[in-house]
């Protein structure tokens, strides 16, 4: 396997100092339709536990799959990314995963739904290795959190419209409609994105801020074997999977379940429980992880640990709220707690890999985001199969995510930890290594 990944003739000599922001743009654009296809699936659960006759535990494996494969193939997905032209790898997952949304409509057999949302998840976890390695290389430490975090906002657009749209096309038309939808719509978005985006060279950003050539100032890549190594003697980087693992379990608790939660305790039709499900979390993710990405780039140039504190905070202040969502029986003390919620899981999300990236090799940025999404998404597909195997086995769908509060709890824990006793000492390490 090669060890210095090739820097392509694509890559840009000099562009505007605007550039760097058409790139998180149309890249938002791409993340929108990813997360729009993935949780399509969830709003017509009561339609096909109907039509089907699936029950709960079979819906959640339905909906583990495609965290599960997703998760196993990030990976490789990851170390792609590292090797090859990113947006070569981004575009050749848009068009797998966006071909399998299609494919999804002919589905009639829990293998079928199964099959279907795994090899989704194989194309899509090349995509957020890849585009956050590249937007990384566009932006410095200094605006970092605040570009990936204005491109997580698609993440939580996305699920609105998925959801909702899902939902409302499942009510008026037949559930397989979304699905044909949103695939031609992806390999249409395919195009603008071929044209829209250059290749940057490895470590661009950093280098341009110091003033020095880019061309003379790369660095051959880490070996993976040194890498991997040197990865995992970093507390700082396995403590961050730890608590994405964590995050990730209670995250998809909401984005598989919140559906059909709402529609049979809350009486909701289909439309209303996709669209409520999601539009007051998303909406508020997308503020904090604005707000977030902005406060934590001021915050870290005053203290090396800042990202990784205010991804602690914002768990912490969530903690009461994901509770209440499964306490609450009054529908508006809901929406209060879902939004409440949202606003400190995009604070969290803002500063998810740009956090990381302070302690990452940047030529390895990509392979060590592959491997956070491996478990993390592992976690992700616990975290939705879990709640239907509880409810499948006599547990109250209430109960289940009331409880999911305790693992946002352990997850605020490791973050404060992480930030107080490891992280100072790793971030340091890997800006002094870097000059």
């Amino acid at each position: 396997m090669p060890e210095s990944p090739p820097q392509f003739e694509t890559g840009p000599r000099g562009y505007a100092p605007a550039y760097p922001w058409v790139v998180v743009g149309l890249l938002w654009f791409l993340c929108f339709f990813n997360y729009a296809d993935r949780v399509a699936i969830s709003s017509v659960f009561p339609v096909l536990e109907k039509q089907y006759h699936f029950n709960k535990e079979q819906l959640g494996l339905i909906g583990a799959a495609f965290t599960w494969v997703y998760a196993l193939g990030a990976p490789l997905a990851g170390y792609t990314g590292d090797t090859f032209a990113r947006k070569r790898v981004i575009l050749i997952g848009l068009y797998i995963w966006s071909l399998v949304t299609g494919l999804t409509a002919q589905c009639t057999k829990l293998w079928q739904f199964v099959l279907v949302r795994g090899t989704e998840g194989m194309g899509e976890t090349f995509y957020m290795p890849a585009s956050m390695a590249l937007i990384s290389d566009y932006h410095t430490p200094r605006t970092r959190s605040f570009a990936i975090g204005l491109h997580q906002t698609s993440i939580y657009a996305g699920t609105v419209f998925g959801a909702s749209m899902a939902g409302w096309m499942a009510l008026h038309y037949r559930w397989q409609t979304p699905f044909i939808a949103f695939g031609i719509a992806g390999i249409v978005l395919g195009f603008f994105v071929q044209f829209g985006i250059r290749e940057p060279y490895r470590n661009e950003a950093e280098t341009r801020a110091r003033g020095a050539s880019v061309v003379a100032a790369m660095q051959p890549a880490v070996p993976l074997g040194t890498f991997l190594r040197e990865f995992f003697e970093t507390p700082t980087a396995v403590l961050l999977i730890l608590a994405f693992f964590g995050a990730n379990m209670v995250g998809f608790v909401f984005l598989t379940w919140m559906p059909t939660y709402l529609k049979e305790k809350f009486g909701l039709n289909l439309a209303q429980a996709g669209l409520g499900a999601t539009v007051f979390i998303a909406i508020a993710s997308m503020i904090g992880c604005a707000s977030g990405g902005l406060l934590a780039d001021r915050w870290s140039r005053r203290r090396a640990e800042g990202r990784i504190l205010m991804q602690a905070l914002a768990v912490l202040a969530g903690v009461p709220f994901v509770f209440l969502c499964g306490y609450t029986r009054n529908l508006w003390l809901l929406v209060c707690a879902m939004t409440l919620f949202g606003f400190s899981k995009g604070l969290y999300d803002s500063n998810l890999t740009a956090a990381f990236y302070d302690v990452i090799a940047p030529s390895r940025r990509s392979t060590a985001t592959g491997i956070m999404n491996l478990v993390g998404w592992i976690g992700g597909g616990l975290g939705a199969f879990a709640v239907g195997y509880a409810v499948q086995h006599h547990a109250t769908m209430s109960v289940a995510i009331s409880s999911s509060a305790l693992i946002y709890f352990a997850v605020a824990c490791i973050l404060f930890y992480t930030a107080r006793f490891t992280a100072p000492n790793d971030i340091r390490r890997r800006l002094t290594s870097e000059r």
